[in-house]
């Protein structure tokens, strides 16, 4: 009932307001009367949260396959998650079997429906290649990868947010050569996160930089400071040392080999020659001085002018001793051997008297 009372005061109140305007006025044309008047409306909102920049239309449609052969170990492992898990447009798939040939990997990514691919390859258990490749058009590349070292490995200070979409920065000596200026138009259709893309975020909060550096180029991932602007870095990084460059996706004719590379299995065979090198070398080091100890020594003429320093000793008497000395008693304990030592005084003294 009280409520009742207070809807019903409230309706009276606004009877009353509505009676006391002046009759002079000039009544409101419909259209305003439907309007709500000044005193009802609702107050201009000072912040007001701007919509979110996802809102914009998805056009580069860019999906990237990573995935790789059997036989990988586990730090590859890692580093496919890593990169999968920094590369929101990407796309994972089972292990291809070795046997299989690389042209069946344009098939697996018209499947999954991506036109970029990134395949690790593992040879020997010990060696990791990487093929980056435009399916299915191409061209593509091949890199060997060395250094390898994860996200879970560093444990650095830095952090980003899952999904942001990263800045690419790229080393100058990308600009000036043909070959690189090719492999730089793949890392931005690769690494770059579409603008727009459903699973990204609308942050900038990290850099992938790539450099060269003894003609291998150096992958990093920092992340940016908003404060002073640095950099800390994340992880993961890796060294790729490039092999070829073919026209086709993963094969046709080559149109860059570099001349600096060097497998592998050359390096290692170049390091086990080194190491028989020195071997062999301390062989023929012990040979040679079995050889001089075992050769005749050479007998070297006496020397005239030695007798010159030589100076004849004193000549001293012969002497004979006709009686035998008498034996020293053999006393372990000192003190018994002082007893003895004063009883033959005592009888010394006694003859003596």
């Amino acid at each position: 009932m009280a409520a009742k009372r207070k809807r019903g005061a409230l309706s009276a109140g606004k009877a009353k307001r509505a009676r006391s305007a002046p009759s002079a006025e000039r009544s409101p044309p419909p259209q305003e009367q439907r309007e709500p008047p000044q005193e009802h409306r609702e107050p201009p909102q000072e912040y007001r949260i701007p919509p979110p920049v996802s809102q914009g239309k998805w056009k580069n449609k860019e999906r990237v396959l990573i995935f790789s052969s059997r036989g990988i170990n586990f730090r590859t492992r890692h580093l496919m998650k890593d990169l999968r898990t920094l590369m929101p447009h990407s796309k994972a798939d089972t292990k291809m079997d070795r046997k299989d040939q690389l042209f069946v990997i344009n098939e697996v990514c018209e499947m999954k429906n991506c036109n970029k691919c990134i395949f690790f390859e593992a040879k020997k258990k010990q060696d990791l290649y990487m093929w980056l490749s435009n399916t299915p058009q191409g061209p593509s590349a091949k890199f060997l990868v060395q250094n390898v070292h994860t996200l879970a490995e560093l444990k650095m200070t830095g952090n980003c947010l899952r999904g942001s979409r990263p800045l690419l920065s790229f080393d100058p000596v990308f600009d000036r050569e043909p070959h690189y200026a090719l492999l730089k138009e793949l890392f931005i259709q690769i690494f770059g996160t579409p603008q727009y893309h459903p699973k990204s975020q609308p942050f900038v909060d990290h850099v992938f930089t790539f450099t060269i550096t003894d003609e291998r180029i150096w992958f990093r991932n920092y992340q940016i400071i908003e404060e002073d602007a640095s950099l800390v870095e994340i992880g993961p990084r890796f060294v790729l040392n490039l092999i070829k460059i073919f026209q086709a996706s993963f094969g046709g004719p080559t149109l860059y080999e570099n001349p600096h590379y060097q497998s592998p299995n050359m390096h290692r065979r170049l390091i086990r020659l080194s190491m028989a090198a020195k071997f062999r070398e301390k062989q023929q080091v012990k040979e040679v001085q079995k050889i001089k100890k075992k050769g005749t020594k050479v007998l070297v003429e006496e020397d005239p002018t030695e007798v010159v320093f030589e100076i004849p000793a004193e000549e001293k008497p012969v002497e004979i001793q006709l009686v035998k000395p008498e034996s020293k008693p053999i006393v372990k304990d000192k003190k018994k051997l002082r007893k003895i030592q004063r009883k033959k005084q005592k009888k010394v003294f006694r003859t003596e008297g």
